[in-house]
């Protein structure tokens, strides 16, 4: 991984395929997750987004279905939800992975710690539960150190993001949905770009360089496999608007 503060050309629709993470990316991070809420100028902006690229637009993000649909309003049918472990095709078939038997007591227990540490959010997508330390970052160590316990415990699978520790179904990641669409109608032989702002679009990033395309950075500049970056979500969606113009 190298760092990377390009600002990537207008995305010329033709042949592309665009891939993009919601939180961080689409919508502003807050403190908590249900207060993302649904937008006009960016719903408006995916549609029309979505017709250019001939139906070649997926959302894929670490929410679970039922919230980015909610979010998105229904207006974007490829998804994959939950980091990939639910993914809704664009013919709207659903593939899902079943959830790991561990989950409850994952979840038990980050709702045991969050109700002696205030400011801890415990949040259950159904194939995964997120403990989310963002209104208290001085239990950033306790909740690692309790996931860390725990993914051994149960065989969960520990993944890290932005101020939130997830413990998660063994299963597809971002990277493997990118690569499942693309071997699907109408995605078949797009060139792809995925646009992302955490660690859990790595595997995204990646998975876009290897088969053709590039990956975009949201955020502070990093270390990355993506080869280009935008500021935040203002510019994000400036730079998608712009790929209507290219269209």
């Amino acid at each position: 991984m190298r760092p990377h503060s390009d600002t990537p050309a207008p995305l010329s629709p033709e042949g592309a395929a665009l891939f993009l993470d919601l939180d961080g990316t689409l919508a502003p991070i807050v403190a908590r997750p249900q207060d993302v809420h649904p937008d006009a100028r960016r719903t408006g902006l995916l549609e029309r987004l979505s017709r250019v690229l001939d139906g070649r637009l997926a959302v894929i993000s670490g929410r679970s279905m039922a919230d980015i649909d909610r979010i998105l309003e229904g207006r974007v049918r490829p998804v994959a939800a939950v980091h990939g472990l639910v993914r809704r095709r664009a013919d709207g078939g659903l593939e899902e992975t079943p959830p790991h038997s561990g989950l409850p007591a994952a979840d038990a227990a980050f709702r045991a710690l969050a109700t002696s540490a205030p400011g801890l959010l415990v949040e259950d997508k159904g194939r995964s539960v997120a403990l989310h330390y963002r209104q208290a970052p001085g239990y950033a160590a306790t909740a690692h150190a309790e996931a860390t316990r725990l993914a051994n415990e149960t065989g969960l699978v520990r993944q890290d993001g932005a101020m939130v520790v997830e413990l998660r179904t063994p299963g597809p990641n971002k990277g493997d949905s990118v690569r499942a669409f693309l071997s699907e109608p109408p995605f078949r032989g797009a060139r792809p770009v995925f646009v992302g702002d955490d660690i859990t679009d790595e595997d995204g990033f990646a998975a876009a360089a290897a088969l053709g395309g590039f990956g975009v950075l949201v955020g502070r500049a990093r270390a990355t496999c993506a080869r280009y970056r935008l500021e935040g979500v203002a510019e994000t969606l400036d730079w998608l608007e712009a790929a209507l113009w290219a269209g």
